[in-house]
């Protein structure tokens, strides 16, 4: 068909082949040249929306035309993929939109082809009872939100709505649009892959996609290369092992996780800002999972058929998730189970913790039992700040200001009058090394210790570390079988060998030398408590160098306070090192070495000091006349001491 030259001719020419157009792409077959398909159906479009010759009585569907214009066509970031003929978008106002892909029909289940032309898809046969899973059960439906969720989410898109499908059989209304992304149709593209295919419309049936002829075309050269639901080949199956709610179930995947450390998930469904349902993709298995660390306030749930309220801030808790790793590849690291099957742990999205950036929004409070955790101080100094900017939750908090500043005058006066004995903290002295280094719990925290450490010990029964599956490394921590046959904490410091291990006990100080088959993994839920140990130095004293006599100071030192309680305060520090006095039972104990002769006094000149050290001189100097210690056989003082004039240089 020709056109005129005149723009009169020109246009009727433009009516004829609209309706040309119109009769034929009901018929699959007439769709073979995309390019001159488009351009066909662009000027069947123009010819209706300007009402020319057969189109004179032609109206648009009331439902579209009561679409306000600047709806019409709008941008929004995709949040969600439903199944695979739907997406949730966050608009430029921060609400959000449920739209449908025009023109297309996902994967479904069923035998033969349609009425309306759909693909052949097998149903997969069901176990009796067993839950129906459409999007792991219907072949390809799997696969089709999988290519639409690596493509669109977190992604911006334009999207154009082409007409609205009136509620009924049950479904509501559906705002059905042609949704674009870096100018590629998405239906299209969705269609080309074999992952969806096309509705058949009538032909006067307006109601269809912009671009309808390109989803034909798409749809056509997908059954000729015998692409997904068009492929004669069995289709892909899932087996997936659901343990969400299954208490026993959970509990026999519980020890494989914790060992796994790490998990790559996806995040398949999210209830509340910290209760979601993952997919673990190297396991294949359903979990439910609970955010470590968090008091997150409840959203509004169904329950039922009664919307329960939720509590303040419930709902934007919800959305922050949501938002942040809905249907994103996650990391997560399980740490417990709790009696209904529900993980517990932490999950961690781009490198961010989840738990961490909902206390950060003021959407969520750290839990007590954060305390132990390795991720205690960063909940801390997160709520610390949200606190300080009285943010959502806490924007009624009032700082307890009088006893803050009762509390700073207290300590200034204390700085003031320098009084010693307020400094002073109760100690166990757990281990006593040479040169005057020992190690020390705080009395305050050993029921504590106790408590966890016997939680462990269960923890390690019920779950018993496989033999040889730890391979020691430098710098990690472990759990370590000790002499008493018990399990303890401990610091890797050196592997010489399969059979010389050197380990730190940190919650004690003690050292030992094992080989690698009495360690084994640390259960993480223990490893956030910091070393309950702590290492000192005797302040103002100096060991003695002859070995003698530096074993019988140890053994002395150890003999007078190892296992004891005593009162310590921190004298000074010496780049990392923190030198302290120990008085145990009113008794000075480095005075005390000093005045057996198995100690020397180290003369430091701080101010602070000078009442110190004047002290230990004078008990050096008694250990001097009578004989004590080193001072048996008289004066042991070198003859290039300082004491005796000795300068370096000279």
């Amino acid at each position: 068909m020709s056109e005129c030259s005149s723009p009169q001719t020109s246009i009727d020419g433009k009516c004829l082949l609209s309706y040309a157009v119109e009769q034929l792409l009901g018929d699959p077959s007439f769709v073979t040249n995309a390019i001159e398909a488009t351009k066909a159906q662009k000027r069947a479009m123009f010819a209706k929306e300007n009402q020319l010759r057969i189109w004179k009585d032609y109206h648009p569907s009331t439902q579209v035309q009561s679409i306000p214009i600047k709806s019409k066509n709008f941008i929004g970031k995709v949040v969600e993929v439903v199944n695979a003929d739907a997406l949730v978008v966050k608009l430029g106002d921060g609400t959000f939109q449920k739209i449908f892909l025009s023109s297309l029909r996902p994967p479904r289940r069923g035998e033969g082809d349609s009425a309306e032309g759909g693909a052949v898809v097998v149903a997969q046969p069901q176990v009796s009872g067993q839950r129906v899973r459409p999007l792991y059960d219907v072949p390809y439906m799997f696969e089709a939100r999988e290519f639409l969720r690596k493509k669109l989410i977190g992604k911006k898109v334009n999207v154009t709505v082409d007409y609205i499908k009136p509620a009924q059989d049950g479904y509501p209304e559906r705002l059905c649009c042609t949704v674009m992304r870096d100018d590629i149709n998405i239906a299209e593209s969705l269609i080309g892959k074999g992952l969806a295919t096309c509705l058949r419309h009538k032909q006067d049936d307006d109601q269809r996609s912009a671009l309808y002829d390109d989803l034909l075309g798409a749809e056509q050269r997908a059954k000729k290369n015998l692409k997904g639901v068009h492929s004669p080949k069995e289709a892909p199956t899932h087996k997936i092992s659901d343990y969400s709610g299954d208490a026993a179930k959970a509990k026999t995947l519980l020890p494989f996780l914790q060992r796994a450390g790490r998990t790559m998930a996806l995040v398949e469904f999210v209830a509340s800002g910290s209760r979601v349902r993952l997919f673990l993709l190297k396991d294949t298995c359903i979990i439910t999972f609970l955010l470590a660390g968090l008091n997150c306030p409840r959203a509004p749930r169904m329950q039922e058929d009664k919307l329960l309220e939720g509590e303040p801030f419930g709902q934007e808790a919800l959305a922050f998730t949501k938002e942040m790793i809905m249907q994103r590849e996650v990391e997560v690291e399980v740490e417990a189970c709790d009696k209904g099957g529900n993980f517990i742990g932490w999950l961690y999205v781009e490198g961010k913790n989840l738990s961490v950036e909902l206390v950060a929004e003021g959407l969520c409070k750290v839990s007590p039992q954060a305390e132990r955790s390795v991720h205690y101080t960063a909940l801390s100094e997160a709520e610390s700040k949200v606190k300080a900017a009285k943010k959502n939750i806490w924007e009624s908090y009032v700082e307890k200001v009088e006893e803050k500043l009762e509390e700073k005058v207290e300590d200034s006066q204390a700085e003031e009058q320098v009084v010693p004995e307020k400094k002073y903290k109760a100690v166990v002295v757990t281990e006593v090394s040479p040169r005057a280094v020992f190690w020390v719990q705080l009395v305050a925290q050993g029921p504590h210790l106790e408590q966890v450490m016997e939680e462990m010990r269960k923890d390690l029964a019920e779950n018993p570390p496989l033999a040889g599956s730890f391979t020691p490394k430098k710098g990690q921590m472990c759990v370590s079988r000790f002499s008493d046959g018990l399990w303890y904490r401990a610091l890797i410091e050196k592997v010489a060998s399969t059979q010389e291990v050197h380990v730190l006990y940190v919650d004690f100080g003690n050292r030992q030398v094992l080989p690698a088959a009495n360690l084994a993994t640390l259960p993480s839920a223990f490893a956030g408590l910091p070393p309950q140990a702590k290492e000192y130095h005797l302040a103002c004293v100096a060991p003695i160098d002859d070995e003698d006599w530096k074993d019988e100071a140890n053994a002395a030192f150890s003999d007078d306070v190892m296992g004891k309680t005593a009162m310590l305060n921190v004298e000074y520090k010496v780049q990392k090192e923190e030198y302290a006095s120990l008085n145990y039972e009113g008794v000075d104990v480095a005075e005390k070495l000093v005045k057996e002769g198995l100690l020397r006094v180290e003369k430091r000149r701080e101010k602070r000091l000078l009442s110190l050290v004047e002290t230990y001189c004078k008990a050096e100097e008694q250990a001097r006349r009578d004989r004590r210690g080193i001072w048996r056989y008289g004066d042991v003082t070198p003859d290039d001491a300082k004491e005796f004039g000795y300068q370096k240089g000279q």
